[in-house]
């Protein structure tokens, strides 16, 4: 059972009134006006159409194929030690994958990205090749193209890895 003030029926605003409720709208008993509104839900946002998502997945498998590495972006808040959260996100790709892992973190809303290599990766991609990747890619977020710096960078440090090494198997 509710419990309240009822002094009636409540009055349903009709259009021809002097003051247009609108619909969905009802003038309760005490005079208090009580409006149905709809509320349409924002759409979904993400930083890529498709055919963006589409150019970065056909990137990033071609630089796995081309070079033996396995690369991975990561898109997100970062936290307030943004290289030790990037050092854990590699992390969890685990052993013995991680040893030839590179990730490329960014936190567009910290304004801040981390080139996170593994063993083996890091002997075919070190710092200075890295951090070309990295003023590549800074100079296309500066011009708001998150995609096309992400593009760069891997095309870059594809260029720089080469392709894999060949393990000589010993004569049987």
């Amino acid at each position: 059972m509710a419990t309240g003030e009822h002094n009636g029926p409540a009055t349903v605003a009709r259009p021809d009134e002097d003051i247009a409720y609108g619909p969905g709208a009802a003038v309760m008993p005490a005079g208090r006006l009580s409006i149905a509104r709809t509320i349409k839900p924002l759409p979904s946002t993400v930083p890529f159409t498709p055919v963006q998502l589409a150019r970065l997945d056909e990137t990033i498998t071609l630089a796995s194929r081309a070079t033996g590495l396995d690369f991975s972006i990561y898109l997100g808040e970062l936290g307030p030690d943004t290289r030790a959260r990037a050092e854990a996100l590699h992390a969890s790709i685990g052993l013995p994958a991680a040893s030839d892992a590179v990730l490329i973190a960014v936190s567009p809303g910290q304004r801040a990205l981390e080139i996170v290599t593994g063993d083996e990766a890091y002997r075919r991609l070190p710092d200075r090749a890295c951090k070309l990747a990295v003023m590549a890619m800074v100079a296309s977020f500066k011009e708001s193209d998150l995609i096309g710096g992400l593009i760069s960078a891997l095309r870059m440090l594809t260029e720089q890895a080469g392709s894999p090494p060949q393990h000589v198997h010993p004569a049987h």
